[in-house]
């Protein structure tokens, strides 16, 4: 997938000298009084400690008025927030609210006021239904960092493209020149007096380039949580490559007039009800021919990946296509659903799940804690790619089986006698517990509880490393010795401290 991640763009540490809007480009007042300045503690997970969170941090964006009394902002400002208030244009005071739903893929949050009265003088901005268009001006709205009045800065569209998001989430992208620094996240982006968009991110290294969620995907998020949650947008999984080269098209015996893309890997490769076969190639989605590399007419001088369709057509959870297949063409209804299971998942802003047992915390292995893992620097991932890890060799892999997790030591052990002359196994996968294939963080814990066995033997999933042995009663009831003189409130997270008390030992 092409394009920068939401993760990539949404750090906002670009800071450069914004353009000032001129008088002739001066607003509507309802403008500035729909817009709003967003202020929120967060309490983001602490991935190698995870019984406790990270300090809390006072962040602050920008969100704008929309029907149904409710507010819109970026998901990112607001992600693991413990407390949000609101403050109006050109007032003082700040309001609480509460998060009514969070996207965290398509980076889209919807906050309830606790007192509606805020509405009162604050109307719903104006939505222009149609995407803009590349040199229309655009004006940006929102409370960056270095003062706490509006701010509006101009500039132009850019660039207008289909690219992913996050969380398994693609959609439009407006790209544009105006500066967008942070606390503008959040903010409207206008053409005329009109929403065309939301900001969100600003690019790191370089001057004045923005982008904007349009209002295109405002509106799907909006439809899609009329009912009071997120489902997520129909996607296709399937792995598909460019039908550019001309060894490759005559191999597929493919007219020299035809356009499509090839697939190169169904989604589901083992299923033969599933419609899509390797070696198919993908000439229309709808009535919207599919060229050589993948793109569709999307507007006037506008160009999309063709998944933009998807979006647009699919139905009842089914996308028409065109295929060929040796060399007959026939069309077909694929299945297409918001989210595929992955066997390392992203927590979609819950707090992960722990377990501690003696000197040892476990945890499923997410995608937060693989790029904390990451971060730790190339030679680490050498490291872990040396010796056969799983969190390395199964990275992007789907699981084998329902329910399937990867369990890791989460956090360097606790000091204690019983880890006298062990390694520190922090970063390590575990495989078994006293010879049982351990499924999930769930089935390490029901093993731990019922096993009668006088000694706990843990074997972890990979060449190097070694095999631990406690003595069961001495290292249970060292637990609450451990957890105390660490601070830890509780021996694990309420859903696994569920299953560790139906203990009849």
């Amino acid at each position: 997938m092409r394009g920068l991640s939401l993760v990539a763009v949404a750090v906002l540490s670009l800071w450069t000298i914004p353009r000032p809007a001129s008088a002739e480009d001066a607003p509507h007042e309802g403008v500035r009084d729909s817009v709003v300045k967003i202020y929120a503690t967060l309490r983001q997970p602490e991935m190698f400690k995870p019984w406790t969170k990270q300090s809390p941090k006072e962040v602050s964006g920008s969100g704008i008025v929309i029907e149904g009394n409710r507010i819109l902002t970026n998901a990112h400002v607001i992600a693991y927030a413990s407390q949000v208030f609101v403050e109006g244009n050109e007032s003082s005071e700040k309001m609480p609210a509460t998060v009514e739903v969070f996207a965290p893929g398509i980076d889209l949050a919807v906050l309830k006021m606790e007192d509606e009265s805020f509405f009162k003088g604050r109307p719903p901005l104006p939505r222009r239904a149609a995407l803009p268009e590349v040199k229309d001006a655009v004006m940006v709205y929102g409370y960056p960092t270095g003062g706490s009045s509006l701010s509006i800065t101009k500039g132009i569209v850019s660039r207008i493209e289909f690219t992913g998001y996050g969380h398994q989430t693609s959609g439009v992208r407006v790209q544009i020149d105006a500066a967008i620094n942070p606390g503008n996240s959040g903010g409207p982006a206008l053409v005329d007096d009109k929403m065309i968009g939301l900001a969100f991110s600003g690019l790191q290294g370089a001057d004045n380039i923005g982008y904007i969620i349009p209002t295109e995907e405002v509106d799907l998020f909006l439809q899609d949580v009329a009912d009071g949650g997120y489902d997520g947008k129909a996607t296709m999984f399937d792995q598909l490559q460019t039908l550019e080269n001309d060894a490759l098209r005559k191999s597929l015996k493919f007219e020299p007039r035809n356009v499509g893309m090839v697939v190169h890997e169904p989604a589901e490769p083992d299923d033969d009800s599933y419609p899509l076969k390797k070696w198919d190639i993908i000439t229309k989605i709808g009535e919207h021919e599919v060229d050589n590399t993948g793109l569709v007419r999307a507007g006037d001088g506008l160009r999309m990946r063709f998944q933009y369709y998807i979006q647009k057509l699919a139905k009842d959870g089914k996308l028409p296509l065109t295929i060929v297949r040796d060399g007959k063409e026939m069309t077909i209804n694929l299945p297409v659903k918001p989210h595929r299971d992955m066997l390392i998942e992203n927590l979609k802003g819950t707090y992960p799940s722990y377990f501690v047992y003696g000197p040892l915390v476990f945890s499923p292995v997410t995608a937060e804690l693989a790029s904390t893992i990451d971060r730790a620097g190339t030679s680490v991932q050498l490291v872990l790619g040396l010796i056969g890890s799983p969190l390395v060799t199964r990275r992007g892999d789907r699981p084998e089986f329902d329910g399937e997790e990867l369990v890791v030591v989460a956090s360097p052990m606790f000091p204690h006698r019983t880890v006298k002359g062990y390694s520190n196994p922090v970063t390590k996968v575990v495989r078994e517990v006293n010879g049982t294939r351990i499924k999930n963080l769930k089935h390490l814990v029901e093993t731990l509880r019922d096993t009668d066995d006088p000694y706990i033997r843990l074997d972890f999933d990979d060449r190097n490393s070694e095999t631990m042995v406690f003595d069961r009663k001495e290292v249970e009831a060292a637990t609450e010795e451990i957890l105390s003189d660490n601070g830890v409130r509780q021996q694990g997270s309420d859903d696994l401290m569920a299953v560790w008390k139906k203990s009849t030992k």
